[in-house]
């Protein structure tokens, strides 16, 4: 194979020969002639040798590189060919060439003189780093492989290896015949072989040749290295690479998601019994035997293999994975009837129940889950470094294991029988908290320890932030109740009727409101991270499926197995309840459970308090995505999202009538938001979570102090569900009427306009909300709903936004409105009235102003008197109303 042997090229030389061993000895003898040349500098002075560049051909025409060479003050000169310079072996100068092109006969010629060449990127790159030029042995085009050393495997074809060699070579890196621990990169063509396996089990990246050819094409970026880890996994080999895999045993949903993954992981799949097929994954809880009598070539393999493969990136080594088939029938019946046949059957038959009727009255008495055997809690299996197998026993002796996750149970003996039906549910507290207690060292040591394992192989399954929000405080949780745990079972073993079971829930309240809420208020971000992670992740997904089938999980998912915080208070609460039922009057402990209990109440309280705040929370941040231009001081620590009411607008004050409008109601404020007619693009934020588009476009944040009145609008067959508001913006000298139609069901417009008044009145500091509230005929403020739904609105809706547009991009008078109030109050102000009079002949005199302040006649400003003469007498007819 040409994975051992020593290719050789044209020149002589040994192309995988470590490169590192030549350039070492060059190293030190450079070494060796500075220390004599400093010993000999004071003696007498050596002749020093001048180095300089020769560009040949195309390289001397290229601008940088002439500006490099003088920047790192390189003399050079150029040449078309290499007889004009003559003797290159000069001793008064080191020649370095530079050459464009490595394909050339010119290069070729000069590599078989020994000469020093280089490509114009090794000139760029010194320049850059104001560097002298390297010296290397061989010819050296780019620096994108420098410090790199390379390893081969599986490649049978010598010439496709030469090539890959001296392209490696070219790019600055070191090829090592032999796999060592300074391999950094090893190219596979195949996945088996010893230089694999050390390389799986030593995390080495496995790259296929493709790596090489694709690094080669960018030879001439000059900060390009091969080794970046974006560009290097494009080219990793995948870890079925190679493999024809079948599935044995699984359900259509679980060979269906297997086979999917093995595609995406680079093999292929087949039916079970055909012949090609490489590996057959049996689902061992199924399957006891095999259907077929399989041939030698052929794995069969558990399904850990399969998903451990994934979870480290690279294929596992079938050896640990092996599927063992069950003793034959004829061999179980050949036994039994040997064991049946002896003189002696019926009575060890006998004495057998009887040791099984004792065992089972012991374990029924004792309160304590079985203890396991010393051997088994500390004994560790010999594995190869290819073991991916996380189990707790293995994390402890690893020294992975929290400190809480170490502490063995005190008791190792059964209890005597307590009658007392106090003792009874006491037995079961301890025996519950017992199992809680496990159910959460087995979440740590099975899940969160090796996720937060460094040096995975394959890198990281996740990142820390989505480490923090899955697991949360359940270390803190464990520790907690670890305590509990040891207190009950002290109490247990030292039983009397008097003795305190609330005060060990008293002791540990505080800690109990410390550790839980971070973690209920999250739970449901936990989940959904899980179910994301899982879904993006394919390692993650295979690291689930590892841990999940172990029996310390008991069959359930991760996050099945997370929600048991969330349940545990509540069953310690009817616990501690059924035991006061059990406890006499005049026992100490009666008072005491009642303030355990009370004390888990308000811890309960707390963590939906804290809830609701994280959730009211989350909703203000969701506005905040929501809307387009949301301005910055929505947010405030006092605020608080009271509801959300979907409209359509039925003025023209705010926007067009009849477009969408929410309305998002806040404690304090009322933001006022309209649907996007053109929505942006997704935002991604710097974790990767990408967020639906903007669908609303902010109009106007109004403190609920500005609203002076809430109209309740009475229903007509023309006017359904309307509304309005009279408010008074600051900038503003007279009310505005905003009027809205409710589209949804809920809620209904009564309840709407009781918070709505509710939360004006609290922030007016006023008691009297109902006063608020006014009720107002359709006719009264000019209020129809009747044409909002129609095709002719809609149609008349499109054509005012089309005009809209068409009047804005031909205007050449864009005078901001602003500018047009101020000059109107300034005009005011040179005439010597008051601001009321100025604002009673505000409407008569802006079609002067504006004429005047536009130079010409508008005949766009034509009809605005009519329109200002009618809105003014509805306004003031409507206020006459309300007053």
């Amino acid at each position: 194979m040409a994975d051992n042997s020593t290719l050789v090229s044209e020149t002589g030389r040994s192309l995988l020969a470590d490169s590192s061993v030549l350039d070492s000895k060059i190293t030190e003898t450079s070494k060796e002639n500075v220390l004599r040349a400093t010993v000999l500098d004071v003696e007498e002075e050596m002749p020093q040798i001048e180095t300089r560049v020769v560009l040949v051909q195309e390289a001397g025409k290229r601008e940088e590189l002439l500006k490099a060479l003088e920047e790192i003050k390189m003399p050079y000169i150029k040449t078309d060919t290499i007889e004009e310079l003559g003797d290159s072996d000069s001793p008064e100068f080191e020649t370095i060439f530079v050459v464009s092109d490595f394909q050339t006969p010119i290069f070729s010629n000069l590599c078989k003189a020994d000469c020093r060449v280089v490509g114009p990127p090794v000139v760029l790159h010194c320049a850059q780093r104001g560097e002298p030029l390297p010296f290397s042995c061989r010819p050296l085009y780019c620096a994108s492989m420098m410090n790199l050393v390379l390893c081969f495997t599986g490649f049978r074809k010598k010439d496709e290896l030469v090539k890959l060699v001296t392209l490696v070579h070219h790019m600055g890196g070191i090829i090592r015949r032999d796999f060592s621990s300074k391999v950094t990169h090893l190219v596979a063509n195949s996945t088996h072989g010893d230089k694999f396996r050390i390389a799986v089990s030593l995390g080495i990246p496995i790259v296929k040749a493709e790596w090489i050819y694709k690094a080669w094409e960018k030879r001439n970026e000059i900060d390009f290295s091969a080794a970046d880890d974006n560009f290097r996994n494009q080219f990793k080999v995948p870890p079925f690479q190679d493999c024809m895999l079948s599935f044995l045993g699984f359900s259509d949903d679980e060979k269906a998601n297997m086979e999917e993954m093995t595609e995406m992981q680079g093999g292929h799949y087949l039916p079970v019994g055909d012949e090609r097929c490489t590996h057959l994954v049996v689902e061992e809880s199924t399957v006891k035997d095999l259907p077929f009598e399989p041939l030698k070539k052929l794995y069969v393999v558990k399904q850990e293999w399969f998903w451990g493969s994934i979870q480290m990136d690279a294929r596992a080594g079938e050896s640990m994975y092996l599927f063992e088939k069950s003793e034959s029938p004829d061999f179980k019946t050949s036994v039994s009837l040997l064991s049946l046949s002896t003189p002696n059957s019926n009575r060890k038959r006998r004495r057998l129940k009887e040791t099984l009727a004792q065992l089972t009255r012991e374990t029924d008495l004792s309160p304590f889950p079985p203890r396991k055997r010393p051997s088994a809690e500390h004994s560790l299996s010999i594995g190869s470094l290819l073991d991916i197998s996380n189990t707790p026993e293995s994390s402890t002796a690893n020294g992975e294991t929290p400190k809480s996750c170490a502490r063995p149970s005190k008791n190792s003996t059964p209890l005597p029988l307590k009658q007392s039906a106090r003792w009874q549910v006491a037995k079961e507290l301890y025996q519950t908290e017992s199992n809680y207690v496990d159910i959460l060292t087995t979440i740590i040591q099975l899940f969160q320890v090796p996720l937060e394992k460094e040096g995975q192989l394959g890198g990281p399954i996740l990142a820390q932030e989505e480490i923090k929000t899955i697991f949360g405080s359940i270390p803190d949780i464990l520790d907690v109740h670890i305590k509990i745990k040891e207190d009950l079972e002290d109490l247990m073993i030292n039983w009397t009727e008097s003795k305190s079971i609330g005060d060990i829930i008293l002791k540990y309240s505080r800690d109990l409101l410390k550790t839980y809420p971070p973690f209920v208020n999250f739970f449901e971000m936990s989940k959904e991270t899980i179910t994301r992670c899982e879904k993006q992740k394919p390692r993650f997904h295979a690291f689930l499926k590892i841990n999940q089938a172990k029996p310390e999980c008991g069959r359930q998912s991760l996050a099945e197995l997370l929600i048991r915080p969330v349940q545990r208070l509540p069953s310690v609460a009817l616990l501690l309840n059924d035991i006061k039922k059990h406890t006499a009057e005049e026992n100490p402990d009666k008072i005491t459970l009642e303030r355990a209990i009370e004390s888990l109440k308000e811890v309960m309280t707390h963590i939906n308090e804290d809830k609701r705040k994280t959730e009211a929370q989350r909703q203000f941040f969701d506005v905040v995505y929501e809307v387009d231009g949301c301005p910055a001081n929505l947010l405030s620590s006092h605020r608080s999202l009271v509801q959300r009411l979907e409209t359509v607008a039925l003025g023209d004050d705010l926007c067009d009538r009849g477009e969408q409008v929410t309305l998002f109601l806040f404690n304090d404020c009322l933001e006022i938001a309209r649907k996007r007619h053109k929505v942006i693009g997704a935002f991604k934020s710097p974790h990767g979570h990408t967020r639906p588009p903007a669908s609303l476009k902010h109009v106007v944040l109004m403190p609920l102090s500005q609203i002076k009145k809430v109209l309740d609008i009475r229903e007509t067959e023309d006017c359904q569900k309307a509304f309005a508001l009279v408010v008074r913006p600051p900038t503003e000298l007279n009310n505005k009427l905003l009027s809205f139609q409710m589209t949804t069901e809920e809620p209904r417009k009564e309840d709407w306009l009781k918070t709505l008044c509710r939360h004006v009145a609290n922030t007016i500091c006023k008691a009297d909300a109902e006063n608020l509230i006014y009720v107002a005929d359709p006719d009264s403020v000019e209020v129809n709903t009747k044409d909002m739904d129609s095709t002719l609105s809609r149609a008349s809706r499109a054509i005012k936004k089309t005009s809209k547009k068409v009047t804005r991009a031909f205007s050449f008078s864009k005078t901001p409105k602003r500018a047009l109030r101020r000059a109107l109050m300034s005009h005011s102000a040179t005439e010597g009235r008051s601001p009321s009079s100025a604002n009673e002949s505000f409407i008569g005199s802006r079609l002067t102003s504006t004429s005047s302040l536009a130079g010409v006649p508008s005949p766009s400003l034509v009809s605005l008197p009519s329109i200002f003469e009618r809105r003014s007498h509805t306004l003031s007819r409507s206020t006459t109303h309300l007053i």
